[in-house]
């Protein structure tokens, strides 16, 4: 058996470029980070880790880590945990302002559902190529204390995925979104290797622009900026007609590529996820089809849908302007392991539920973004 596939375990017009004359015009929020705070960031922070040790959790990465499941192997956390935040609150502020249909959904649910809302994960695209892959970011979550777990493959879509489990966390009861139980982490990479000669060339080309743009990859991700220069629009056609996941990685870089609600943690109704699909239907929003709405592991305890991506405008390097995909919601609902059936449900944790991804739902998942999605007509 292939351990990876069967793995225990997810009509803006705003641009997507940053504003040259305001880099830090689109995070707008009470909480401003000072400057100093943004040196921090740049620099990430790397104190917990002696260059040893940072280089062993670099290996694991690649070498995908065989831990325990459900949380046993978690470890303490590193550094400082409302800078941590911080940063994971201006990527949501990001995804929030790109992408109309996540906000909705967002204050839809937390219209019916007040007590709280969990992010069960947050996930995001990379070029896998001299430096720019999944390693660029993890890296980041890796100094905060996060820990690699399972790899994921996909053959057909040439793509590979990490996903990393949070810290223990400190003030995860009462809190809502950012403010509550800390996220899943899932990044993946594109094969840069296995595409064709003529999309290699472009995507190195503005990887060498970029020059070390992939050490700032969670800055990159906050600002809401790309580490490399507009692209032509023509080089976007190119990568969109072999790989769309390319076409998007190149327009919109680091950018979260979605977040997901963790249903079985809402209070209300919607905590079933097949209850939660309906409302979202009902209220005019189209969820991803590819392989039905809801997709389910063949253990039947990971459930997962996701709305369709928003799209924006976006103007390309040679004065072109044309509408790109931009992000989606996703959501999640995770079942109680059949040894912990018979626990009361007030005794109920998340450790005591099925844990991490599964390949034949996020192979489906990946294609909110497709335009096949996007132009979809419902019947």
């Amino acid at each position: 058996m292939i351990m990876m596939m069967r793995l225990s375990s997810s009509t803006s017009s705003l641009p997507i470029s940053i504003n040259k004359n305001n880099p830090f015009s689109s995070l707008t929020s009470s909480s401003t980070l000072r400057q100093s705070t943004f040196t921090q960031l740049l620099s990430f922070p790397r104190s917990s880790f002696t260059v040893n040790s940072m280089s062993t959790q670099k290996r694991n990465i690649s070498a995908v880590a065989s831990t325990p499941q459900n949380g046993s192997d978690k470890s303490s956390f590193q550094g400082g945990e409302s800078f941590f935040r911080s940063v994971l609150a201006r990527m949501e502020t990001v995804y929030l302002n790109r992408n109309p249909t996540a906000k909705a959904i967002l204050d839809l649910v937390h219209s019916v559902d007040e007590d709280r809302i969990c992010y069960d994960h947050f996930a995001f695209r990379t070029f896998g190529v001299n430096g720019y892959g999944i390693d660029s970011l993890a890296s980041f979550f890796l100094d905060f204390g996060y820990t690699p777990r399972d790899e994921l493959r996909f053959p057909a879509k040439k793509l590979r995925a990490l996903w990393f489990s949070p810290p223990v966390n400190v003030v995860a009861d009462g809190g809502s979104r950012i403010g509550g139980p800390l996220p899943r982490i899932f990044i993946s990479e594109l094969l840069v290797d296995q595409m064709s000669p003529q999309t290699q060339e472009i995507i190195k080309k503005y990887i060498e622009v970029s020059g070390s743009g992939n050490r700032h990859a969670a800055l990159a991700s906050a600002l809401g900026s790309l580490t490399w220069e507009k692209p032509l629009y023509s080089e976007f056609q190119q990568l969109a007609r072999e790989s769309e996941y390319a076409a998007w990685t190149l327009v919109n870089g680091y950018a979260l590529n979605h977040v997901t609600i963790s249903t079985h943690q809402l209070k209300s109704n919607l905590r079933s996820i097949k209850n939660l699909n309906q409302f979202i239907e009902e209220n005019g929003f189209r969820l991803n089809s590819e392989g039905g709405v809801l997709k389910v592991s063949p253990d039947g305890l990971l459930l997962q849908s996701s709305t369709v991506a928003d799209s924006t405008s976006f103007a390309f390097s040679d004065g072109t302007t044309e509408s790109v995909p931009c992000s989606y919601i996703e959501f999640a609902e995770r079942l109680v392991l059949p040894q912990y059936n018979n626990l009361p449900e007030k005794e109920i944790k998340e450790s005591h539920r099925r844990d991490g991804f599964e390949v034949g739902n996020a192979d489906k998942i990946f294609e909110s973004t497709y335009k096949e999605q996007l132009t979809r007509k419902d019947a």
